[in-house]
């Protein structure tokens, strides 16, 4: 008989709706059981991507023995972690501060009244490695309850005083000095010999290489580009790559980025998708636009759902197996490709017969293509062709494969950061289809997953959303709808993400500087918490400072400005101690210390003008167009700049230089 998950929305609640576990949803129905039993609660935080949450939910959760044990013991309770990211925050914090260490599955006891005294991650069913099993840490936990509940209680008391705490904000703006002395940090940790940063498991770490793009060209950056160029190449070449269907794994389980764990989240690639978009305007790597587009079709083909929007993430595991999905034996490999393809292809992508995962093989570049062109006497047009027809025959082969399970969870905030990446394809590439793209996923958040009162709600499934938004979500929404707006000139972008960012100040801002994670309108869990980390997708702090300092360009409006100087004050100290987990604070930043330039085109080629704006990386830019004159009321940027000629206006803190119409004169401004 189903649990009362079978009411919810998420892909990860439903897949343990059948669990014989008594789950509950997050909510007060379930902490007034617990008091009404006097029951602490057992709290299982995870998400359905996540492979050692689907190991433990096998082993113990769907055991009616361990299931009868958790019924008679707990009040329990299961979370997805990417539907309530406030709920995971709070009790990651917890669980940190009594271990250590995190990670999912996050099991997590509290008292009746939410408080955690006691947390772990994975047990498994029967003890190993030294870590106890399930049935033997909730007897104990059982236990201990009974014997040593104020002992317990006190425990729990302290450690929620913990949680929540404010980092200190910096006295005043960080200066340069932030900047360089984090980009040094940031280099002594630099793999030189296959890119990122540090030892295995290696994650992409998209913000902090945004921010070595956008300090590649200061003086003591000296290395930066080299970084971002060897860990782009070596991530392009790798199995964290799919070379097949495009797209990036969440992370390889190498130093070399050869074998990842084989999830695909939508968050890693709108940004990686974004941030190679970028490289190969800086580093002129045209490779690097080929890995972008390839990125964002796999986007549109395998995560796209009907409306538009995009779901959270593919599966690691499909048939029970991690893996499966994507590898190969040499002999399918060499069939479906092709006789006529096969000598090259199988070498191009490193196939043998032994494989180099559980004897099957997990695709990876092994050397240059030219390179081998030239042993097997092809000339690198015809090679290049030839990879491209063996791509697709093994896409298409693929295709016939059962699928990894799909998260179809509308998650808003990185729909947001999808939008933002269409967008900017769309403009950078001259690209309708990348555009129409933003417009469709833009149009669903605000029709399907906003309230009648525009509140931003956080996710959307089976046909509903409820979930109030996070900061995140409105900030990265913002950013989206800002660049949806930039790249199409359409102003209904604009007056979208104008609102988005004054009801994020409205909900969010903390009064001591930045943001809290929850609404003022909504209970937060435990307390309300603040996110300055990047985990991996930029924290919401960052990306609030940012949407903020965006908005002051096209206002001039100094409270915005302020609220941005504040959100990055109060990120300073993680980015003094920690710059790997900053680094979309350090690219905005080191935007703020550049003054952002604005750039106001009017008239009526105002569209072709702006590409001008497109052709190179110009972060922090706001680019207000207007064809037509419906804009000039809307867009402060625009007041009182007739549009009967096509012009345009490059300024800094709304002071102009003189209106140029020649786009090499534009070019010069810029």
């Amino acid at each position: 008989m189903p649990n009362l998950l079978s009411n919810e929305t998420s892909p990860y609640l439903l897949q343990h709706a059948d669990n014989p576990v008594d789950w509950y949803p997050w909510g007060d129905e379930a902490f007034a059981a617990a008091k009404a039993e006097g029951k602490p609660v057992l709290l299982s935080v995870g998400y359905s991507s996540c492979h050692w949450c689907h190991v433990m939910a096998h082993e113990s959760f769907e055991d009616p023995e361990t299931a009868a044990l958790m019924n008679k013991l707990f009040v329990n309770i299961k979370v997805d972690r990417e539907e309530r990211p406030d709920v995971d925050a709070v009790y990651m914090e917890a669980l940190q501060a009594m271990s250590g260490r995190g990670g999912w599955p996050m099991t997590v006891f509290l008292t009746p009244d939410r408080k955690p005294f006691h947390a772990g991650t994975y047990f498994p069913a029967v003890e190993r490695h030294g870590m106890p099993s399930f049935r033997r840490v909730i007897t104990a936990v059982a236990d201990a309850w009974e014997t040593r509940r104020a002992e317990l209680t006190a425990q729990a008391e302290r450690l929620s005083g913990f949680v929540g705490q404010a980092i200190p904000s910096a006295d005043e703006l960080p200066g340069e000095d932030l900047l360089v002395s984090s980009y040094q940090a940031l280099a002594s940790r630099f793999d030189e010999t296959e890119g990122g940063f540090g030892e295995a498991p290696k994650f992409p770490q998209e913000p902090v290489l945004e921010f070595l793009l956008r300090v590649a060209d200061e003086p003591w950056a000296p290395d930066a580009k080299r970084m971002v160029w060897l860990t782009l190449s070596k991530m392009a070449d790798g199995g964290i790559h799919d070379h097949v269907g495009g797209g990036f794994a969440r992370y390889s389980v190498d130093r070399s980025w050869t074998i990842p764990h084989f999830e695909k989240m939508l968050y890693t690639n709108a940004q990686l998708a974004r941030l190679y978009l970028h490289s190969a305007q800086v580093l002129h790597e045209p490779a690097f636009t080929a890995v972008a587009i390839r990125t964002l079709d796999y986007l549109l083909r395998d995560l796209r759902l009907p409306g538009g929007a995009f779901a959270s993430a593919e599966d690691a595991d499909s048939q029970g197996s991690e893996g499966t999905f994507y590898v190969w034996d040499a002999g399918e490999f060499a069939d479906a490709v092709g006789d006529e393809l096969a000598p090259l292809a199988t070498t191009f992508f490193g196939v043998t017969e032994d494989g180099n995962f559980e004897g099957s093989n997990h695709l990876h570049v092994t050397r240059p293509l030219g390179q081998l062109a030239s042993q097997l006497n092809i000339d690198l047009v015809t090679a290049d062709a030839m990879i491209d027809t063996a791509r697709r025959r093994l896409l298409s082969r693929r295709s016939e494969r059962v699928r990894p399970g799909l998260d179809d969870k509308v998650v808003t905030a990185w729909n947001g950061l999808a939008i933002r990446s269409f967008a900017e394809a769309g403009a950078v590439l001259g690209e309708p289809r990348l555009l129409d793209a933003a417009r469709d996923a833009a149009t669903f958040l605000l029709s399907e997953v906003t309230r009648a009162d525009g509140r931003l709600l956080r996710s959307w499934g089976k046909g509903r959303a409820s979930v109030p938004a996070f900061a995140d979500d409105y900030a990265a929404t913002a950013l989206g709808l800002f660049t949806l707006y930039q790249a199409t000139g359409e102003v209904s972008w604009y007056t979208e993400a104008m609102r988005l960012v004054e009801g994020m100040v409205d909900l969010f801002a903390d009064p001591a500087g930045g943001f809290f994670t929850t609404g003022a309108d909504v209970e937060a869990p435990l307390a309300r918490t603040r996110d300055h980390f990047d985990s991996p997708s930029p924290s919401a702090n960052a990306l609030a400072a940012e949407a903020l300092l965006l908005a002051s360009s096209y206002t001039g409006d100094a409270e915005f400005a302020a609220y941005s100087e504040r959100a990055l004050r109060a990120g300073a100290t993680l980015a003094i101690t920690s710059p790997s987990g900053a680094g979309h604070l350090l690219s905005v930043l080191h935007t703020t210390l550049s003054k952002p330039q604005e750039v106001a085109i009017v008239g009526p080629d105002a569209q072709e003008l702006s590409s001008v704006v497109w052709e190179r990386f110009r972060p922090g830019v706001a680019l207000a167009v207007d064809r037509d004159g419906s804009a000039t009321n809307i867009v402060p940027l625009l007041e009182g700049r007739a549009t009967d000629s096509t012009l345009a206006y490059v300024c800094r803190d709304f002071h102009c230089a003189l209106p140029v119409s020649d786009p090499e004169a534009l070019r010069r401004l810029l």
